[in-house]
């Protein structure tokens, strides 16, 4: 095909689209199933409805072909699980009980029955459920949600292409299940997993789909040679099957390096790339392979997980350059537009300035179709498009908001002596026990407590004029001595507030730093039904004011034990936010980095001996390729330690990661310099534990011991077993007793109970060690 009729043949898609609805109606009909107050045919009614409205938008906005399987409950690998039939055992009596019982059951446990283990999706901040495998799994088919799905979305007499994670993505995925060998490659499956992918790829040719796309994200990633030849062996076989429909295979987040090639050759119709940050490698990657002829690229050319708006014209000139490399060019976004939120026109608290800066899902999609119609008619054809997109990009890049000189100044003064404690961890380990006081195994939790009903009442009865500031904040010293009274009877050592006052840990510490901006609708699922709010990080950024200092004095005026100062760290304020595109990472990780030491030099000043700052993300940004992962170590450790090498040697800093592989960034966490690491551990059944001590991790350390995302209380004999396995690779004089992540989202009976049998599991231990008291 020429380039003129590639440039005709151009059509609009999306990968995916966001799940919850717009006013978070997936969320509110799941969780009231949870608590019986909504039953199965009502739940089930109000995902089919948000399915339909979601096809609606999308076609009514000109996408020609609409995803469809992307929809999911809870997440998309645990419904991939189902459809192969990866049941764990301890699952399968409750799944054949009830399906859908059976399915919450296997992402949020029940009391007898521990979940699937949760972690991260490549570098992003949604989680998903680890696949369970071993040598005895067998895998069957069953593609009744996929083919469900797919006919409502023909019936509305739309174009639709079912999205499934693909096999070598979803194998690379899975960890060997409890009781199976270590070194168990889940990879070695991959003939037994294939003919289920390809009776799945029948049922849905038979009920009608044309196109099937098969992501494999994981392609983008170092891959051994073992890995490709898998990927090689996988779409050899899946093109080579007769009743299929036409294959199209996803790779997004980075460059497809080596895999490139693999696909190129496969016998499949279609691939889809990134070229938003990766457009560079990928475009030359792909003409030096020889471009696709005969074959469909979908080019990602609108970036599926930032919110600014796109350069059309720079995209134009990347599909142009496209055209001569494929028999037709589409045009989508980058990847699902599941992490961004929906819609930005529901934003009304942002300056309609600021506004036009702004892409969410349903503006991402209006920017697929005008270049598509672009590529397709020329661009005579969007000239007003052309026109309003280069006013808004010249409009942001001479605002006032995106520069600060003064932040600059002191960002260009740091030296690298900011960045170092005054003395060396020995000596100030031996400083800070004679300090604290503390006794071995030392028990504390991670920071929030449950944020109840009231408090949210309060929270919005205050933002509506029903009660004013006095008499909120009356509530919240009420529920911080509640909170605090909690834990000295529970006898934890190390208290906390409960952080009652936050809506969320890095949009409260946004609204009150200058050069970010919130959103009041801006919703991203992060996991299951908890959906966030990421701020946007649209200027330089500074502190004006204490954020966190007269709750934590507060709190600590209640109790003569320590009580933790709590912020969220610098990388994990850029990762859960939408960050600046305008200039390098790591200089904004420094004026963030800047803010947040002036707070802890504040609370260090103020009387706070213990102070926790929060880096659950960095392991979540960690490049998904080797070669860049040394500068993104290098400004991320470089951050943390500029955030907390100003206090006193006796001050003990505290740092927390959760739900993420630890075991490639351990000497990171160890360049951290923190004092205190609580890292999640539960449901990882202390693996974390084992790779600090293989790498000789020198300082304090508490892998969870209570599995947070769970609603199953784990017993004291349970918490006790796995402090064994702690000690197993952590000696006692270093090692902390801890959940696995913060309460906000439990009840308060649950945590009671639970935090009872930590305790009493952390008393039982201590009473076995040859030096307990």
């Amino acid at each position: 095909m020429t380039s003129k009729s590639a440039a005709a043949a151009a059509r609009a898609t999306v990968y995916g689209y966001p799940r919850q609805g717009g006013g978070r109606e997936l969320k509110k009909a799941i969780e009231g199933y949870w608590k019986g107050r909504v039953d199965a045919d009502a739940l089930r009614a109000t995902a089919a409805e948000l399915r339909r409205t979601n096809w609606r938008q999308l076609a009514e906005a000109g996408i020609h072909e609409v995803p469809t399987g992307d929809f999911s409950y809870y997440d998309h690998v645990l419904d991939t699980s189902v459809m192969v039939g990866a049941i764990p055992g301890r699952h399968r009596a409750s799944v054949e009980a009830d399906a859908l019982d059976g399915y919450f059951a296997m992402a949020r446990g029940t009391q007898d029955v521990a979940p699937l283990e949760m972690t991260k999706w490549f570098d992003t901040n949604y989680h998903y459920l680890v696949p369970e495998l071993g040598p005895d799994t067998v895998f069957t088919a069953d593609s009744a949600k996929q083919v469900a799905e797919l006919r409502e979305a023909l019936g509305l007499g739309l174009a639709a292409r079912p999205v499934l994670v693909g096999p070598v993505t979803y194998l690379l995925l899975a960890k060997p299940a409890p009781g199976v060998a270590a070194d168990f490659d889940p990879l070695t499956l991959l003939d037994r997993l294939l003919p289920v992918y390809a009776e799945v790829l029948s049922d849905l040719r038979a009920a009608g789909a044309e196109w099937v796309q098969l992501d494999e994200p994981a392609l983008v990633q170092d891959r051994t040679p073992a890995e490709l030849n898998a990927a090689t062996r996988a779409y050899r076989d899946l093109g080579a099957l007769t009743d299929r429909p036409k294959l199209l295979v996803a790779s997004y987040f980075d460059r497809l390096g080596d895999a490139l090639p693999v696909l190129a050759k496969a016998p499949v119709e279609g691939l889809a790339l990134d070229f938003t940050e990766a457009a560079a490698a990928n475009l030359d990657a792909l003409a030096a392979v020889g471009g696709l002829p005969g074959k469909r690229l979908v080019a990602g050319v609108v970036n599926g997980r930032n919110i600014w708006v796109n350069d059309l014209t720079k995209s134009l000139a990347t599909l142009g350059t496209l055209l001569g490399l494929a028999d037709r060019v589409d045009v989508a976004a980058s990847c699902s537009l599941l992490h961004v939120p929906l819609d930005a026109a529901a934003e009304r608290d942002i300056e309609p300035q600021i506004l036009r800066w702004l892409a969410f899902a349903r503006q991402k999609t209006a920017e697929i179709v005008t270049l598509a119609k672009g590529l397709a008619q020329g661009t005579g054809s969007i000239t007003g498009e052309l026109a309003a997109n280069r006013a808004a990009l010249a409009s942001r890049a001479s605002s006032p908001i995106t520069r600060d000189p003064a932040v600059r100044a002191r960002v260009g003064a740091v030296t690298d002596a900011d960045a170092r404690r005054s003395q060396p961890y020995g000596e100030r380990a031996t400083a800070q026990r004679a300090h604290l006081g503390l006794p071995l195994l030392p028990t504390t939790t991670i920071g929030s407590f449950p944020q109840t009903a009231e408090l949210r009442v309060a929270r919005a009865d205050l933002r509506a004029g029903r009660i004013d500031t006095a008499g909120y904040e009356e509530r919240i010293r009420a529920e911080i001595q509640e909170v605090i009274s909690f834990q000295e009877k529970t006898g934890l050592d190390v208290l906390v507030h409960g952080e009652a006052e936050r809506n969320d840990m890095v949009q409260y510490f946004a609204e009150q730093l200058t050069g970010y901006l919130a959103t009041q609708h801006g919703w991203v699922q992060s996991y299951g039904t908890r959906y966030v709010r990421p701020p946007v990080l649209a200027g330089d950024i500074s502190r004006p004011e204490p954020m966190t200092v007269r709750w934590t004095t507060y709190a600590q005026s209640l109790t003569a034990r320590p009580v933790k100062g709590m912020l969220t760290g610098p990388v994990t304020m850029l990762a859960w936010s939408f960050v600046r595109d305008d200039q390098p990472l790591g200089d904004t990780a420094r004026q963030v980095a800047l803010a947040l030491r002036d707070e802890v030099n504040d609370l260090e000043a103020a009387g706070t001996s213990v102070i926790q700052v929060d880096e659950p993300a960095l392991r979540e940004t960690l490049p998904l390729r080797a070669d860049g992962r040394p500068g993104y170590l290098a400004w991320a450790t470089e951050a943390f330690r500029l955030t907390t090498a100003g206090v006193r040697p006796d001050t003990q800093i505290h740092t927390h990661m959760c739900y993420a592989e630890f075991g490639d960034i351990v000497q990171a966490i160890d360049d951290l310099d923190a004092d205190v690491i609580s890292l999640e551990a539960a449901r990882s059944h202390m693996q974390v534990a084992r790779e600090l001590a293989a790498h000789g991790y020198p300082r304090e350390a508490g892998p969870g011991v209570y599995d947070i995302h769970s609603p199953r209380v784990p017993s004291a004999d349970e918490a006790a077993a796995l402090l064994r396995k702690g000690l197993e690779a952590i000696p006692a004089e270093r090692l902390w007793v801890n959940p696995d992540c913060g309460l906000k989202t439990r009840g308060w009976p649950e945590t009671r109970a639970s935090l009872d049998n930590l305790v009493a599991a952390a008393h039982a231990v201590r009473a076995e060690l040859p030096t307990a008291e």
